[in-house]
């Protein structure tokens, strides 16, 4: 009798590939593409994980991933009629903006638009999905459902730690707040299933945080990894507001932001966010971001305030949920000087403008790159030559000292 070997596993070869290759997100997106594939904890970031045999329609399944997964492809979204900004992606309107109520708007990162948007949105009726702080234990972040204006009040603020906002949980809302990479997913996954997307709202992000730098920052400030927490906040309540822990004894530990994410959140970001050309959400409805004063040098001024956002529609949807909200007294718009954005959020500017040199020296290092689409990097990189070879010579520094000083494989 002839053996016949199984077949192969083509869906977790895909999803290993993208995996071991360090261009994982971390969106969980891929768990909407088959119910083999669910998000776990890996060395302080979330990754996907297949499990079981495979099944009939897995071949599709694989295909769809290698077509919607953020971390291996991105294609610059062009929603027709729209104006389309080199930095900042698709843009049917912008404004300066922040919320209305003001316990929305303290509570929120910048200014609360995008918890009061949500919020408006459930009031609508509409299903809402975003994140927010574990309710037993604050040091994790976990995807919820928003029902209530508590729970939208709870996920309110930056939770700068990892988190699969676009996986299972997200599937049947109606509105997804997520970071640009779980947008960008959901959006391309529902492209090449042919459906409409749901209201997509993001932010502008810098990348995502292992989990073990909350723990070390805790540790800092004389918080033990197994002291239980009352409640723990990256950043809101005031804006920008501290990283505070609060401790079942009673005690407080802050720090201010620059400390907390320059210092501490910041360096340890996951590799594939160095490598993001899109850190402002381009894919989605409705972007939100910071929108700081700036010092004479350009520098944002992180002095405590009552917060602004800088709030982008990059679709006609986006702009008619925006509109909506004005005449219904959840936000206050005011006309916004796109320069001045570009000025105040130079990270991400220089990010994008410089990228192709990172993507070139992550491939001299002997690593995997993205597939970036419509982007024009190599027309903004070729304003700036010089700086392109020092973001090359720093990205091989970065990956050899990663691989514990090797050279390029």
């Amino acid at each position: 009798m002839s053996y016949a070997p199984p077949p192969p596993d083509r869906l977790r070869a895909v999803i290993d590939e993208v995996v071991q290759s360090d261009l994982c997100t971390g969106c969980g997106v891929c768990e909407l593409v088959s119910p083999r594939v669910e998000m776990r904890d890996a060395e302080g970031f979330r990754r996907p994980v297949v499990s079981g045999t495979p099944e009939e329609g897995d071949a599709w399944r694989a295909r769809t991933f290698l077509r919607s997964c953020p971390g291996r492809t991105l294609t610059a979204p062009r929603p027709e009629g729209v104006q389309r900004d080199p930095y900042l992606g698709p843009i049917h309107g912008a404004w300066r903006a922040w919320a209305l109520d003001p316990e929305i708007r303290h509570r929120g990162s910048s200014g609360g638009t995008l918890t009061a948007i949500a919020d408006f949105l459930r009031e609508r009726g509409e299903v809402v999905s975003g994140v927010a702080a574990h309710p037993e234990g604050p040091r994790r972040t976990i995807p919820v459902r928003i029902t209530t204006r508590e729970e939208a009040l709870a996920a309110a603020g930056s939770r700068y730690a990892p988190v699969s906002a676009g996986g299972r949980s997200a599937d049947d809302a109606g509105v997804m707040v997520g970071k640009p990479c779980e947008v960008a997913g959901r959006r391309q996954l529902d492209a090449a299933n042919g459906v409409d997307s749901p209201v997509l709202l993001s932010f502008f992000c810098a990348g995502t945080p292992s989990q073990d730098a909350t723990e070390v920052l805790l540790e800092r400030e004389g918080i033990q990894r197994d002291e239980p927490l009352m409640d723990l906040w990256y950043r809101g309540r005031g804006w920008p507001g501290d990283f505070t822990a609060l401790t079942r004894d009673g005690r407080r530990a802050t720090v201010d932001y620059a400390s907390s994410w320059g210092g501490a959140l910041g360096p340890t970001v996951q590799w594939r966010c160095r490598l993001c050309v899109d850190g402002v959400g381009e894919f989605s409805d409705i972007t939100a971001g910071d929108f700081w004063d700036a010092d004479e040098r350009g520098y944002p001024v992180f002095d405590d305030a009552a917060g602004m956002s800088a709030l982008i529609a990059r679709t006609p949807r986006g702009l008619q949920i925006v509109q909506d909200a004005v005449v219904a007294g959840r936000l206050h718009v005011e006309p916004m000087d796109l320069q001045a954005l570009l000025r105040v959020q130079r990270y991400q500017v220089e990010r994008r403008k410089y990228m192709l040199g990172r993507l070139v020296g992550n491939r001299l290092s002997g690593g995997h790159n993205p597939r970036y689409r419509g982007f024009g990097l190599l027309t903004l990189v070729s304003r700036s030559p010089r700086r392109v070879l020092h973001e090359v010579r720093g990205t091989i520094e970065r990956a050899a000292k990663r691989r514990g000083g090797r050279g390029p494989s």
